[in-house]
């Protein structure tokens, strides 16, 4: 029996993409950059746009990095301008500093000066401090606390991807695709492989069972294996680079996916990470930022080249983009109510459950 999918609005619509804003994003653990994105210097930021709200990451004298509101605690000015995209990464050195009437913070977020007001308490007057965690030298911020932790939060996912060095990888590759699609029609695609026959002929070349019974039998967990002599994916199935220390026998030679609620996806092979972060920007606008991650080992390699592995995953990135910009037209269309669900696609169902779990619909 197939199963049905979310409803039209939850794909199409501003009002339910503004009560996702904060029940799915505000509310949860999203993943904003990469760890050594941000320079180890006491100062150095990041501003991003977490679904409108504005966030300074910021690196502490401690070298610790925390999340803070873009605002001034004296009248609310931003304390970066976030439509000056120059100023959106940098280093404010020892101070932060309100243009304003220069009301001065510590890295920390702690205030540090209020001109000609000797009187007030400093301590009530801190930036406004977010939760900021890392794992896999990814960087999470969470806008609205609750008790559970991003440990919880991943679940099973660290265990299974335990043996791959995610906190060492280095970005040698990053591309920004703009997908006019849901961030859900993305995520839906991602999980299943039911669309790879008719969607992606180099990919089932390299991996022969995405074709077999619209990829009903696979198994992540495990991991997917490639053709006969293949091991990674590059449009050869090979690769001059060393695989990554302490891998299984299994995760020598099959590729695993997983999807970190709610933007961030991995596909692991042996010896590169490809990393999805979506950025949604409205009910059918998602920013994807591509990268590549290496072991910096191979990195320094004089002959080091990643368009082996960057060739072949454009190919495919641009594949799933424009049949997901089909879907999201599609969608639009006043005939539509929902979509269904095969059984090779059950994969999916975890997102729309999730989805309605975090919405309060369940």
């Amino acid at each position: 029996m197939l199963e049905a999918s979310l409803n039209r609005d939850a794909y199409v619509s501003n009002d339910v993409w503004a009560k996702e804003q904060h029940k799915v994003f505000a509310s949860n653990w999203v993943c904003v950059a990469r760890q050594l994105e941000i320079a180890e210097v006491s100062g150095s930021y990041r501003l991003v746009d977490l679904q409108g709200e504005q966030v300074l990451v910021v690196r502490g004298a401690d070298t610790k990095l925390r999340a803070f509101v873009n605002m001034c605690r004296h009248r609310g000015t931003e304390l970066v301008d976030s439509t000056d995209l120059n100023a959106a990464q940098g280093c404010f050195g020892a101070l932060i500093k309100c243009p304003y009437h220069s009301w001065t913070y510590n890295v920390d977020g702690s205030l540090r000066g209020a001109p000609y007001l000797d009187d007030l308490d400093f301590s009530n007057h801190s930036l406004l401090q977010l939760e900021l965690d890392i794992w896999g030298g990814y960087v999470f911020v969470r806008q609205i606390p609750n008790k559970k932790s991003l440990k919880d939060s991943l679940g099973e996912i660290a265990g299974r991807v335990k043996n791959y060095p995610l906190s060492e990888l280095v970005s040698a590759k990053t591309f920004t695709y703009q997908v006019g699609a849901n961030w859900k029609v993305l995520a839906e695609n991602y999980n299943e492989c039911y669309h790879c026959g008719p969607v992606h002929p180099e990919l089932c070349d390299l991996v022969p069972s995405f074709r077999q019974g619209g990829g009903s039998d696979l198994d992540w967990i495990d991991g997917v294996p490639h053709r006969e002599g293949a091991y990674t994916f590059t449009s050869s199935g090979t690769t001059t680079r060393k695989p990554f220390a302490g891998l299984s026998a299994t995760e020598l030679v099959n590729h695993k996916g997983e999807l970190v609620y709610p933007n961030l996806w991995l596909s692991l092979a042996c010896d590169h990470v490809a990393s999805f972060v979506l950025w949604p920007n409205g009910p059918a606008h998602t920013t994807i930022v591509f990268d590549l991650l290496f072991h910096p080992d191979q990195i320094a390699q004089l002959d080091f080249d990643p368009s082996d592995a960057f060739d072949f995953w454009h190919v495919v990135n641009l594949q799933d983009w424009n049949i997901c910009e089909r879907v999201q037209r599609g969608m639009t269309s006043k005939f539509f109510t929902q979509g269904l669900f095969a059984k090779m696609e059950n994969p999916s169902l975890d997102i729309r459950e999730w989805w309605r779990t975090e919405m309060g619909e369940k």
